[in-house]
This record gives C-alpha cells, structure tokens and sequence, in this order.
C-alpha cells in the first residue's frame, strides 16, 4: 500500500515538477524571439511581464474555476485544454509584423497571447490543480507539500535557460525542445489523470465550505505581495545601486522560488527560528543595504540576497500555517497569484513612475517587519510584551526612537559618528520590541531612515536625481565637474569653465572614437553625416563641426531630458544644438530610415554595465551597414567590466564581410586630470581606405583578430555565458 501511494505520489511529483520547468523556459524564450521584432522600449517590457501575469492570474482561476466539478471531469477539460494548446506547438512568433508606429501597449498584449496564450495558460493551471487532484486520489493527504516540487521545477527552469539552454541551442530548437517536453508533461497529466477516483461525490457547497471570508483572502494577498515586490525590488537595487553584473537577477528570483520548499513543511524549529531572527535580520541588514556603501558592493549583494531570502521564507511559512483544507486549496493559489502579481506592479511598474530612487525596497523591507511574525528573543521581553505595561512601554520607545534619529541625522550634536551611534542606539531598542509588531516597525523605520534613507530624502529634494524603467540617473555636482551616473556606473562628466565643451571619460580626443571623429572632415568631407546610437550626456557633440548633420538615437526619454532640457548637461546646447534626437529603439528607429543615410555610426549603446544582445547579432550590424554608406565606418563600445565583447563584434563582423581595427586607449596623466578613463572602441568598415587612413592617425590601432572558437550572435542564437569574463582564461 505504501510502494502504491509513493508511486502515485512520484507521478503527481513528475508532472507538477515538469509543468513548472517548461514555464520558467517559455518566458525568456519568447522574450528573445521578440526582441529583434519589438525592440526593448520600457512600454514592451511592462506590456510583456503584465500579459504574462494576467496570463497566469487566469491559469489559476480556470483551476479554481475546475473545482466545481467531479475531478473526472475536471481531468476531462483540462486534457481538453491541453490537446488544443497543442495546435499553437512549436513555439514561434510566425509572419506577425509590428507596424511602424505601433503602441506596445496595444501590439506587444496581441503578439504574445497570440504565440503562447493557450500554452501558457494551461501549463500555468497545472500547480494548483494537480495538487488538487493528488488530495482526492490519495483520500485527503495534505497535498500542499506538493508545491516545493512546483518551485524545483521553477528554479530548475529559471537556472537552465540562461546557462544551458540559451548558449547550446537556436532559438528553433529552443522551440522542438519545448515541444518535446509538453509531449511529456501531458503524458505525465494523463498519468495523474488515470489515477482519479471514479466513485468521487459531487463537491457540496456546505456554510463551513464557503469561500474564505475577506480577511484571509487579503491576508493571504499580502503576504504573497511583499516576498513578490521584495525580489523584484532587491533585483532592481543590486543591479542599479550595488553592482551591475550581468545574470545577477537570476539570484533573487532563484532564492525567491526557493524560499517556497523552505516555507511549505512543518517544522516547530524552523518555524521558532524565523520569529526570532527573521526581525533581526531585517532590523541589521536592512538598514546596512539601504545605506548602499559602494566600497563593500558584493558584501552588501550577498547580505541583499540573504535577507530577501529570510523575508521570502518567513512570509511563505505563514502563508503555509494560513493554508485552507485541500477543497479550498485553488482559491489559495488564485489568491497568492493575485498578491504576486501586485507585488510585481507596485515594484516593476508603479515604483519607476513614483519614486526617484528604489524607495520600494526599504518601503517593503518596512512592510516585511509588520507582517512576519515575532517572538521575544528572551524570557524577560517576551514576558513585559505579554504584561499590561505594553502599550506605555511601547509608546515610550517609539518616542525614544524618533528622538534619537532627530540628534543622529545633525552631526553637530554626535559629532563625525552621528548616525553610527545613532543607528547603535535604535537598533538597541529594536532588539528589545522584537516581540512587539509596532515597537518594532517604529525602530525598524528609524533604522532604514537613519542609514541611507536620509540621504535618498535629500537628494530627492534637491531635484539631483531622475528614474525611469531603466534605471536611477543621479546628477552630482562638484567644484570643477558634474557626473551623471547610472546606478553604479558612470555616464558622463561635463567639466566646468573654459572645459565645458572638451570630450571627457570614454570620448577623449585620444580615444578610439575621438581619433575617428576627428579625421571624419578629411574622410568624408564637410558636410559629413553622422549617427550615435545612445546619447548619455551628450558628450560625444564636442566632435561636431559646422555643416555636418548629426542624429542621436536614445532609447530613454529620461536621459534625453537630462542632456538637452533640464541644463544639467551643456553639451548638446553648445556644440550641436540642431542635432536630431530619435527617441525609442535604435535597432527599430534605424529600420525606418533610408538606405545610405549615414557616414559614420557610432554604437555606445549600454545600460548602465549591461549590453542589449539585439543590437549585437549579426542581422542588427546587417542593419547597420544598410544606413551606412559604401565606404562609411562603424564605430562600436566595447568597454566593460563584466563581459569580453571584441569576440561578438568580430563574429559580426566576419559574418558581414567587415574588416576591423581595435583600440584599448589607456589615458594618460594628463587626459586623466580632465576625467580620461579607459576605453575600448572597434572601428569596422568595408573600406580599406577608410581603416588605413586611422591607423595613420594613431598607432594604437591594432587590427581586429576573430576568435575561431567563437560563433557571433544571431537573433536566433545568443549568449552571455561564453563572454563572461569570470568564465574567460584569454585575458579578455
């Protein structure tokens, strides 16, 4: 009887399991296929991560919508459902054409839910609605264990793709790979299925059988939203405030899925652990990573990772502990999808539009501490939070709290360690309230706003700062210059003066782009036209001359604001105040033109330390010589601290028939009193004439030699991994 339930057990395990491992391959597998058709504007992304989160908001009410039926039946439809997803296999975006001047908001919704909505929707269902099934098959055991295996799969999928999947196969293979695994998964459903009960009673809506009353839907909700915005928060402050390494999202979301196995066991240790350290780490970490200190970067990514984990897993236990009898079981999904995907809103889309900075993070971070919960950490405090003496006592703390941030955040009164020894005393009195949820939330608050949270407030007011979907810019003003930054990364330095219009960081006279701007009237003449895909400050019209025509291509209205409207920046006004600017995806924004329509195209295109790999393929530098004229040169950025791109550009470049010259320019002295920085620049061009002509302008011009080894990118086949400098042993 045993070997009998494990074997049914091993079924539903399998089928679940695979379910959830090909739902974490379609999204970023769909996503690549997409983007060379739709480009990566904010609009698509945001219209991307809601169709497929209404997408999956549905998945799970079908399944909750199943359960008024005998599970028979309910295994009848959805085999139903499954055998017609089957039409939209493989997986592709077929002939669809977005139309030029399409909004997102309109056509991203329709491609996707055209190529995978069936799919998805189906695959999506099968979590809750399996777990369901094995309760009524296995006569009431507690099917809620079976969802550790849902998240394996999630996080098996979630470390395949960009690791395995993405760097082996063509994105049509990608495809037959996941049409083979569906064939599986809905064998192993039909498995499941032929192991129902056909005598089940019909389900009877009885009074102790109603829905949840409100309260434990919205509990539920919540606790679902806050791990959910946490890692999508976490994701955004380590990428833009911490250390921009390419692949680090795969990090929180990996820990975020695990917390799921963790959270959904019983356990009386594990469950006392929690409550009495999940506030202490909140209370420690939390305030220490808000403060963001750029010198201990990857200590505060690792403390940034550990601490959305205890959060996740805290919050998850309790939803565990909350879980309803196996008849309710898809209305709980259906309500912890709902809070998921609230959570992904309030952090993925609202945030960048309220805040200036990731003020989500330690707003979550507050809202984690109100709701995990708490035991005293000793006898003592657990009995005074117990006592009638609670409310007075916390009153006096929370006043305790708030005074001592007000003589912390004035350095006059504590002197050059103020909000150490601030911070010091509020975490004291945090120890203390762990045990109280709103003593507690008081210190808690204290100590995110004395650690960083201050200094966000000020730069906030100062009007310094500016967010968008990409990303937080902050404008800093010093004596001699004043630097834009992207998060970590910085994005321009304008200096003051007599200095304001010299090209400073990558762009010096002396680097590879300086040295071919500068022999651009000798090449082609006074009248020269010229392309920059990516505007920054606007650094690079220093090189303008009278009579050249000149167009910016700029994916972010925000940064266009910063260099042209708002002063910060001066460049443009003073050196090609008529240059044309081109807001939205370069890669689209240069389909539209004609042919020819430039001589010189400078690609410096980069996300704070990120590439976007759509502008790197073969067919977008195919693109590029088509506005390019016969004997025009391309001029592409290379300098980064996490990926070796020379081996993409020349696979691009011998694919295109181009031929190439390199120049790694270090600065000298001299060029670094005026903010020279290293560069990496690679000048491709079909013209032999055109390559000789800088290499006698500069003898740092080495000629651009391709790696055999190494395929370039396609958009059917493109990978991070192999560039990955970590993983490199050639001194790229």
């Amino acid at each position: 009887m045993e070997a009998q339930g494990a074997a049914r057990r091993g079924w539903f395990v399998a089928a679940i399991l695979g379910s959830s491992f090909l739902l974490f391959l379609i999204q970023p597998m769909v996503a690549r296929m997409a983007l060379p058709r739709l480009g990566g504007a904010p609009a698509v992304w945001n219209s991307a991560m809601l169709v497929y989160q209404a997408l999956l908001l549905v998945g799970y009410g079908y399944a909750h919508w199943l359960g008024r039926f005998r599970v028979r039946t309910q295994a009848v439809i959805h085999m139903g459902l499954l055998a017609v997803a089957a039409l939209w296999l493989p997986i592709g975006l077929g002939s669809m054409q977005v139309p030029s001047g399409a909004q997102p908001a309109l056509w991203v919704p329709w491609l996707l839910v055209a190529a995978i909505g069936p799919l998805f929707l189906a695959i999506s269902a099968q979590a809750p609605l399996l777990q369901r099934w094995y309760a009524v098959s296995s006569h009431g055991r507690d099917p809620y264990a079976l969802y550790a295996a849902s998240n394996i799969g999630s996080f098996a999928g979630l470390l395949a793709y960009p690791l395995l999947v993405e760097p082996l196969l063509r994105l049509r293979s990608q495809s037959w790979l996941w049409t083979g695994g569906y064939a599986v998964v809905v064998l192993l459903v039909l498995a499941c299925a032929s192991r129902l009960p056909r005598d089940e009673a019909p389900p009877v809506r009885h009074a102790a059988d109603r829905a949840p009353i409100l309260r434990d839907w919205a509990q539920w909700i919540v606790l679902a939203l806050v791990p959910s915005g946490l890692m999508l928060a976490t994701t955004t402050f380590l990428t833009t405030d911490i250390v921009a390494v390419p692949l680090l999202w795969v990090l929180p979301l990996g820990l975020y899925l695990l917390s799921f196995p963790v959270a959904f066991r019983s356990s009386a240790l594990l469950d006392d652990l929690l409550q009495r350290c999940g506030p202490l780490v909140l209370l420690l970490f939390g305030a220490t990573l808000v403060a963001g200190d750029s010198r201990l970067a990857y200590f505060n990514a690792l403390i940034g990772l550990a601490l959305l984990f205890a959060v996740a897993v805290a919050c998850h236990a309790r939803l565990y502990a909350l879980r309803p009898p196996p008849e309710r079981l898809t209305g709980f999904y259906l309500a912890m999808a709902v809070g998921g995907a609230l959570g992904g809103v309030f952090a993925g889309l609202l945030a960048p539009v309220l805040f200036d900075w990731t003020y989500e993070y330690p707003l979550l971070i507050l809202a984690a501490g109100l709701l995990i919960p708490q035991r005293a950490l000793t006898g003592p405090t657990a009995r005074l939070w117990s006592s009638r003496w609670r409310v007075p006592v916390g009153l006096t703390l929370g006043v305790a709290v708030l005074a001592i941030v007000a003589i912390g955040v004035d350095p006059r009164l504590l002197g050059p360690m103020h909000v150490q020894l601030a911070f010091l005393a509020v975490a004291a009195i945090g120890l203390v309230a762990i045990g109280a949820r709103w003593p507690f939330a008081v210190a808690l608050a204290g100590g995110l706003f004395l650690f960083g949270g201050y200094n966000a407030l000020q730069t906030s007011l100062s009007g310094a700062r500016t967010r968008s979907y990409f990303g937080v810019y902050t404008v800093n003003d010093q004596p001699d210059e004043r630097r834009l930054a992207h998060g970590t990364t910085l994005h321009g330095v304008q200096l003051k003066g007599v200095r304001a219009t010299h090209p400073t960081t990558y762009y010096q006279a002396g680097s590879g782009v300086g040295q071919a701007m500068q022999a651009v009237p000798a090449l082609y003449g006074p009248a020269a036209r010229i392309g920059v895909v990516g505007l920054g400050t606007g650094t690079l019209a220093c090189y303008a001359r009278p009579g050249q025509h000149w167009r910016f291509f700029e994916i972010d209205p925000a940064v266009v604001h910063l260099a042209r409207d708002t002063g910060a920046f001066s460049f443009l006004r003073r050196c090609a105040p008529e240059a044309a600017i081109s807001v939205g995806d370069a890669r689209l924004r240069l389909s539209e033109l004609p042919g020819r329509s430039f001589d010189l195209l400078t690609l410096d295109a980069f996300s704070s330390d990120a590439v976007p790999m759509h502008l790197m393929t073969a067919e977008a530098f195919a693109s590029y010589a088509r506005v390019l004229a016969s004997d025009g040169v391309l001029l592409v950025h290379i300098s980064n601290r996490f990926l070796a791109l020379a081996p993409v550009v020349a696979g691009a470049a011998e694919a295109g028939d181009w031929k190439g010259l390199r120049m790694v320019h270090v600065p000298s002295a001299l060029e670094r009193q005026e903010e020279g920085t290293t560069s990496d620049w690679i000048a491709l061009s079909r013209s032999p004439r055109v390559l000789a002509a800088l290499r006698a302008r500069s003898a740092e011009w080495r000629p651009l030699i391709a790696e055999p080894s190494f395929t370039g990118w396609t958009d059917d086949h493109a990978s991070l991994v192999p560039v990955l400098r970590l993983l490199r042993t050639d001194g790229e």
